[in-house]
């Protein structure tokens, strides 16, 4: 059966093996984009060399099959998508088990081959995102009307911004193996059990980082509101005040440059997750940091 889901055009479909197993399918070809070809090499990787420390919230890994221009990865099939709708209980049963999936390599030597914090972090600038953006007038486009406002805010936010950018508490320990693309398409909770796959972003850092980048998330789709997924998981896991401020500052600047540029070809539901990631971040901010909520951000959303 063909699975329809995530943001790229990676085949990917659900098999009735003849032994009565059942499996996940995803592969590439010669026609499919740079991305997912380098994305599944990666991702093979993950499967057989990190099993052994994150093998408890991984799908068993099958093969790797080569057919003619198609490589492909065969995986135990763990169901249908679990979320949304998010329910409460489901909500915090995925929020506790990511604070479990988390600690799981916290105090190891991960593999040398996995982006540091000093490597990845890098990749976000504020000042390079308000160049390119044209003095995020490009960025404030997206307000319509309200523009205006919205460029206002983001000169107000930037020193503020560029400040949480320069902290080193992002590189810092503890760090821990992070998954890099929490959402509800690269997982499945099975009972009790919380199984994430797609691990082509997967990084070492702080958990803070990746558990902003879920916590938006999930309101998006009509879930819990960022707030109360950060309580589920210091109920399970210590938390950093700072290391979510400087997370919400970067993920900012990350949506910031990306949510107004050209449609990606291959990809066209992307653009606008990033415009309604970027409104649930901005939106957060203010709630957090005591800020007048701005009506406009709300357009991002739609």
């Amino acid at each position: 059966m063909r699975v329809w889901g995530g943001y790229s055009p990676t085949p990917t479909f659900r098999l009735a093996l003849v032994d009565g197993r059942r499996a996940f399918f995803k592969g590439t070809y010669k026609e499919s984009y740079e991305f997912p070809k380098i994305a599944l090499l990666y991702e093979e990787k993950v499967y057989q060399e990190l099993t052994p420390i994150l093998g408890s919230f991984m799908p068993k890994f099958y093969a790797t099959l080569r057919y003619e221009d198609w490589h492909c990865l065969l995986l135990e099939d763990v169901g249908p998508q679990s979320v949304p709708p998010w329910t409460t209980q489901k909500c915090c049963a995925i929020t506790h088990s990511l604070a479990d999936f988390h600690k799981l390599s916290q105090g190891q030597n991960p593999p040398a081959w996995l982006s540091r914090p000093t490597e990845r972090l890098q990749h976000e600038d504020w000042q390079r995102t308000a160049r390119e953006s044209q003095d995020f007038q490009q960025i404030a486009a997206l307000a319509g009307a309200e523009s205006a406002q919205a460029l206002e805010w983001f000169h107000y936010i930037s020193p503020t911004i560029q400040q949480l950018m320069a902290q080193p508490i992002l590189k810092k320990e503890p760090l821990a193996i992070l998954h890099g693309d929490l959402r509800s398409d690269n997982l499945r909770l099975r009972g009790k059990q919380l199984y994430l796959f797609d691990w082509s972003a997967i990084t070492v850092g702080r958990p803070e980082w990746d558990l902003v980048a879920f916590a938006q998330t999930v309101e998006i789709e009509g879930g819990p509101m960022p707030e109360q997924i950060i309580s589920w998981y210091g109920e399970k896991a210590p938390l950093d005040s700072a290391a979510i401020d400087s997370s919400l500052a970067w993920w900012l600047t990350f949506f910031a440059e990306k949510a107004w540029r050209p449609e990606i070809p291959g990809l066209p539901r992307l653009r606008r997750f990033q415009r309604q990631q970027l409104g649930t971040i901005i939106l957060w901010i203010c709630r957090r940091w005591s800020l007048p909520e701005p009506d406009w951000a709300r357009k991002f959303l739609v």
